[in-house]
């Protein structure tokens, strides 16, 4: 049994349009959602032996406010990365940890999510997350594997999926 997390970046900051899509950082919003997060995170109760994250500056950020004394392994196949291309880092960089928690982006953190979770374990977490992943959104699965080699579709479960909204309705979608 592996444990996987997935944590994508908080909302990022569109204020200077001259900056490139990797270059951006995190508007107000984000570095207080991150900040919550990170705290939730944090006292969930999963240990993460290996934190895999995309070296964007607004996943940088995120991890630095959210999990500052963590170990991240900044690795720049999570940029902007599919879910084959997370789950094949995540099967590099992984060893033999328990959990794995990696921070990114979407489509591709979502599509990790809808990839792995199998049809007798959708429930309405999952449902959720399946209608957005949002910024700063955080996911558990469990994966019905001993090996991260073995990593493939269908073999896992959502056991907790949370966002910045959750825990402080001011973090909710702007209107």
């Amino acid at each position: 049994m592996k444990i996987l997390g997935l944590f994508r970046h908080a909302k990022s900051d569109w204020d200077d349009m001259a900056k490139r899509d990797f270059d951006r950082g995190l508007n107000d919003h984000g570095r207080r959602g991150a900040k919550l997060m990170g705290d939730h995170i944090r006292t969930h109760g999963t240990k993460w032996g290996t934190v895999i994250a995309s070296p964007a500056e607004r996943n940088r950020l995120t991890m630095e406010a959210a999990m500052p004394d963590a170990d991240v392994q900044y690795d720049k196949r999570i940029y902007l990365a599919s879910s084959d291309t997370i789950l094949e880092t995540v099967a590099d960089l992984a060893g033999d940890s328990k959990s794995v928690l990696v921070s990114g982006h979407n489509p591709g953190m979502q599509e990790v999510l809808l990839e792995l979770v199998s049809e007798e374990h959708e429930n309405k977490l999952f449902f959720e997350a399946a209608r957005k992943f949002p910024t700063a959104a955080f996911a558990v699965l469990e994966l019905d594997i001993d090996d991260w080699s073995e990593l493939k579709p269908r073999c896992g479960k959502l056991l907790h999926f949370a966002r910045p909204r959750d825990l402080d309705a001011e973090l909710g979608p702007e209107t």
